[in-house]
């Protein structure tokens, strides 16, 4: 039997009411038979992050400070979701056991797992499934990235396709065995890394929305789901900003093909988001959408003659390595150069840089813009269809939008253009306006 992972976000185990709907979820299709909690996440937006408190006892024990407050959160959260499920999963002992790991000087990464850990408890007794630790089964290398032999330990692990496994999330252990957690949204990771342990038919993430969307809901009125995406699609929207999918989530399962579908736990009859290798050769929409951030900078230099010295381009990013300042895009043309970074990462570095893009490469021309934005228009179908780029300017020439920057790859499958930043909201929705037209070759 193919096997599908089921990885529940915080919104998804926030309490009681949402595992009885994650049991009807599993019991909807019984290829669900891998499930990846994170922690209970808040239940109103006046509630602190359940990670947050955990932290908070944490940075409190080691300056040898009462954990009363923060810890008794923690603990009514658990001790809640047990009594509200009938369950005797001997909480109350595992709490205070965890109180002492933490007052006896537990790692930061230790505590903070322990949100995950202890709803897989709760999970695991509520579902009767088996409980797979990732401390036993979930491996970093020296590195820091993931030891290929998870897959195959894991992936014993959890060979019987008949049983149901509860795997929490968010961590793992280094190579000198002690826990380490991955960075925030982990649980994301480890459910990919899950799925391609099983190698499952389907990786599915469980959240509180249906699936993605083509634009953010803040700048574009009621923006179109995305029903199909790519790997790479997806990859470029996150890079740009979108708020999509974790990128090191995606690795595991990229690798080996694994589609991942996008749910909602609290309308699981929505199809929500497919993200998968490879698209149709006719998609409904062109694009997979429109993103992208604010506050970059672009040095800009011309020089007669650019062209013909030999290594001029090294040694503008080369001044840019040695302030340790990473480079965003670099626009160019025969006699000029340009070097786009986040102004953020340049902070007061600009004069020095300037001042050594002129000693070394003697400009003719020399200047630095700031307050730009970054937009991308990405999609597969950019790149089969004529006119995609006209579409682009034109409605951003009808927005009455300056554009500062064109930076187009050669893959042909995103547009990216600079704007000022107050130009930023107005340009998404004339990008997003103009580029929803329908396929009229597509006949889903």
């Amino acid at each position: 039997m193919s096997r599908i992972v089921c990885k529940f976000g915080g919104s998804s185990v926030a309490d009681h009411t949402q595992f009885l709907k994650i049991r009807k979820i599993l019991q909807a299709n019984p290829k669900r038979t891998v499930v990846v909690p994170s922690a209970p996440g808040k239940r109103n937006s006046g509630e602190a992050k359940l990670t947050d408190l955990l932290y908070l006892c944490h940075d409190m024990a080691q300056k040898k400070l009462s954990l009363d407050g923060p810890f008794s959160l923690i603990r009514d959260r658990y001790l809640d979701i047990e009594a509200n499920l009938g369950l005797k999963a001997g909480m109350a002992q595992v709490l205070e056991n965890f109180r002492k790991e933490i007052e006896e000087g537990a790692t930061r990464d230790f505590t903070a797992s322990r949100g995950e850990y202890l709803c897989g408890i709760l999970m695991a007794a509520f579902l009767g499934a088996e409980f797979v630790d990732p401390k036993d089964t979930v491996f970093f290398d020296k590195t820091g990235r993931i030891d290929p032999k998870t897959y195959e330990v894991l992936g014993k692990r959890m060979s019987d396709e008949k049983k149901l496994y509860v795997l929490p999330g968010f961590y793992g252990v280094d190579v000198k065995g002690h826990i380490k957690t991955f960075s925030r949204g982990g649980s994301d990771i480890s459910g990919a890394i899950a799925a391609r342990a099983v190698m499952a038919e389907m990786y599915e993430n469980w959240t509180d929305v249906s699936g993605l969307l083509m634009a953010d809901p803040r700048i574009v009125e009621n923006p179109h789901p995305l029903d199909e995406v790519s790997y790479r699609e997806i990859r470029e929207l996150s890079y740009m900003g979108a708020n999509v999918f974790h990128d090191e989530a995606i690795a595991p399962v990229r690798d080996v093909g694994i589609p991942i579908n996008i749910r909602n736990t609290n309308r699981p009859e929505d199809p929500g988001t497919l993200i998968v290798s490879k698209l149709p050769a006719v998609t409904k929409y062109d694009i997979a959408g429109v993103a992208g951030k604010k506050n970059f900078s672009m040095f800009s230099l011309e020089k007669n003659m650019m062209n013909k010295e030999i290594g001029f381009a090294r040694k503008m990013l080369g001044i840019f390595e040695t302030k340790g300042v990473s480079i965003e895009h670099v626009p160019s043309s025969i006699d000029s150069m340009s070097v786009v970074v986040s102004s953020e990462e340049i902070n007061d570095k600009t004069e020095a840089i300037l001042e050594d893009i002129r000693r070394i490469l003697e400009p003719d021309t020399l200047e630095v813009e700031q307050d730009l934005s970054l937009i991308a228009v990405v999609g597969e179908g950019l790149s089969h269809q004529v006119g995609q780029a006209a579409k682009v300017f034109i409605a951003l020439r009808d927005a009455n939008v300056n554009v500062r920057i064109i930076d187009q790859g050669s893959s042909e499958f995103n547009i990216i253009i600079g704007v000022d930043n107050g130009d930023y909201e107005k340009a998404i929705r004339a990008l997003y306006a103009a580029m929803m037209t329908p396929n009229p070759a597509f006949k889903g």
